[in-house]
């Protein structure tokens, strides 16, 4: 049995649920399918959660920049594991309620990983579908990287579901994903490092506001290795031993987590 469409969805991010509650108010009949759990990266493994571990750090960083002048801070500090609890309970009920008012606009849901068998047609665990048009709204995935231990990086994803947070942190790459997350760890208690393999971290913004964040974070306790290229991980008995080439000279360290924030890319197979 052949199900038809105007239009099929792939992907269920906000940029997919969009289009086809839009195209469903329009009188089109719509189905959407992902792979993951409905809401996509920005409200379940992005912007959202980041949100409120960063509010989190917030709270720390203004109590410090207040000592001496009314707030004392000692003893103040960061419950990695209730931080963690809510934002789960912010973004576990996410699923269910975009699934939901899909549904309630009379798209069809469904699970499972599309895959173009025709112009017109795809298959979704085996099931045939055809559509009028489709819209490919599946986002981005971590850059793959060619090194001998890359299988030990955990990727933002990872990050946001750390049930404890590490002491010594990694962040390989030096785009604001990595510093926010540095920020957050910093102030959580870890001692993070971001290495970049340029000069200058984040070649895109102002260099005067990057050298003003480089210096902020160098305050808060985050250190940065610029013009580094990691050339391998591998796992020891006390964490991760990484191997970096810094401006032609080689260097070890050992760390107990290792984050993936070199660049993404689309995510299509």
């Amino acid at each position: 049995m052949t199900h038809d469409y105007d239009l099929i969805v792939i992907g269920a991010g906000m940029a997919g649920v969009t289009a086809a509650n839009k195209c469903a108010s329009a009188g089109w009949k719509v189905a959407i399918v992902d792979a993951l759990p409905y809401g996509g990266t920005c409200a379940l493994r992005g912007c959202d959660p980041k949100k409120i571990l960063r509010r989190g750090a917030e709270v720390i960083d203004s109590a410090r920049l207040m000592r001496g002048k009314g707030i004392d801070d000692d003893g103040l500090s960061i419950n990695w594991a209730d931080l963690m609890a809510h934002k789960h309970g912010f973004t576990d009920p996410v699923p269910e309620q975009v699934e939901a008012g899909l549904s309630d606009n009379g798209v069809t849901t469904l699970h499972g990983t599309a895959r173009f068998t025709g112009p017109n047609t795809v298959a979704i665990d085996d099931a045939p579908y055809t559509g009028r048009h489709f819209l490919i709204a599946t986002g981005a995935r971590p850059r793959p990287l060619d090194l001998p231990g890359h299988e030990h990086l955990v990727d933002s994803t990872g990050f946001l579901d750390l049930p404890e947070l590490p002491r010594r942190i990694l962040f390989v790459g030096g785009g604001f994903i990595s510093f926010e997350f540095a920020h957050i760890a910093a102030r959580a208690g870890s001692t993070p490092v971001i290495l970049d393999r340029k000069p200058r971290p984040l070649k895109a913004f102002d260099p005067d506001l990057v050298d003003l964040l480089i210096d902020r974070s160098t305050q808060v306790g985050i250190q940065t290795w610029r013009s580094a290229t990691l050339t391998a991980v591998e796992k020891s008995a006390t964490g991760y031993q990484v191997s970096v080439d810094e401006s032609g000279r080689s260097r070890t360290a050992e760390f107990d987590l290792v984050v993936h924030g070199a660049g993404r890319t689309p995510e299509l197979t």
